[in-house]
């Protein structure tokens, strides 16, 4: 009888100063070489993101403001806007109270007499209730969330509130002509209590993502770099993707009809090496009420969502990106298919480039563009 042993013949190679490689390893010592390696580096670069964002924490100081917040009442996908902007303005108004798009909002205003009432979207709001607020005095805002595709009916719902925010620049002028006489360019902000570095799990990490809806725009230009991501350690997350052509070729890297809830999402981004970001087409034929044909050249709030988890983001171009970000330097563009994969292979490719960028990208989306950014600027803008 022959005896067998489980110890394999090592053959072991030196590749980089402190590491091992070997050739032939039993399965047990791969796995456990290979988790020590990637524990270690997932480490170091949680430890470097967590530095970056000490960098940018600031103290809190609250205004003397009694303000009164109107939830959409949408429920998904908007209620995690509405959780992370009534967390916000709890720690930076004096008092907060919060309702929502269908309760008695004028009723309550007049019992609760704030400073100020701001109404996140307010598409499910009767517009008696703005109207009745002026009446009694108490001054109203309204931060649009989905400009340009839904001013066919925004256009008739602004001119009800004293302050109109629009997260579209294009749309500033839109409101003006359509006679409101306060209008500002605010676009969403990301939470860094649910958008931010962490340790996702195993099945997460992907080389590529993309976390979003099949708009017909989308199709067409995913359709052409299908066989690229088929190739790939990809993922695409979302409703409407069986509308693409190579649907079959892509199957198995899909997740169709899926909602995300925010952790999930930003579990999702961190998992990835790289983030697609494709901003929707003002003219894409799919719940598009947009028939003044307003141009979007503004950024989602996937922009600041992905920077905010410390992953590199190809994102497609859009005019106002340079207020946002520095291109090249924290922001990855594309302005093609072959841009695009051209870039994505050049990032997998060169590790720190593709660090580097995340860095930086975090720094600045931690500091300028949380939603306490954002509401700093609404606040300031109304009272001074």
């Amino acid at each position: 009888m022959v005896k067998t042993t489980k110890r394999a013949t090592k053959k072991t190679i030196r590749k980089r100063p402190g590491l091992i490689h070997s050739t032939i390893l039993h399965p047990y010592e791969q796995g456990r070489r290979y988790g020590l390696a990637t524990g270690w580096d997932h480490g170091y670069w949680f430890g470097q993101c967590e530095a970056v964002i000490q960098k940018t924490i600031r103290p809190a100081v609250k205004k003397d403001i009694h303000l009164l917040y109107v939830a959409t009442g949408k429920g998904f996908p908007y209620s995690p806007i509405d959780e992370a902007i009534i967390t916000t303005l709890s720690a930076m108004v004096t008092q907060l109270s919060v309702t929502d798009a269908l309760q008695d909002v004028s009723l309550i205003a007049k019992e609760k007499r704030p400073d100020l009432v701001l109404v996140l979207d307010g598409l499910q709001l009767d517009l008696v209730h703005p109207d009745e607020m002026r009446a009694a005095g108490i001054r109203t805002a309204i931060w649009f969330t989905d400009d340009p595709y839904y001013t066919d009916v925004t256009s008739k719902v602004a001119l009800h509130y004293d302050h109109v925010f629009t997260l579209e620049k294009t749309c500033v002028d839109f409101y003006l002509q359509h006679g409101c006489n306060n209008v500002y360019y605010l676009p969403l902000g990301f939470y860094p209590q649910q958008f931010r570095p962490r340790n996702p799990s195993r099945s997460r990490r992907k080389e590529i993502c993309f976390v979003g809806t099949a708009y017909w725009k989308r199709i067409e230009f995913f359709n052409e770099i299908s066989d690229y991501l088929h190739l790939k350690d990809s993922l695409i997350s979302g409703i409407w993707w069986d509308r693409l052509p190579n649907y079959e070729q892509l199957a198995s890297k899909i997740e169709l009809n899926k909602w995300m809830g925010p952790d999930e999402t930003a579990e999702t981004y961190n998992g990835a090496k790289i983030v697609i970001n494709m901003h929707r087409a003002h003219d894409d034929e799919t719940f598009n009420n947009n028939s003044a044909n307003i141009p979007a050249i503004s950024l989602n709030p996937r922009t600041f969502e992905i920077s905010g988890c410390g992953t590199l983001q190809l994102s497609d171009i859009r005019d106002d990106i340079k207020q946002f970000f520095i291109p090249g330097e924290e922001i990855v563009t594309y302005s093609s298919p072959k841009e695009l994969t051209e870039k994505a292979e050049y990032y997998l490719k060169h590790e720190e480039e593709r660090r580097g960028i995340a860095l930086r990208a975090l720094y600045r989306t931690m500091r300028d563009h949380t939603y306490e950014r954002r509401l700093e600027t609404l606040l300031s803008t109304i009272f001074g």
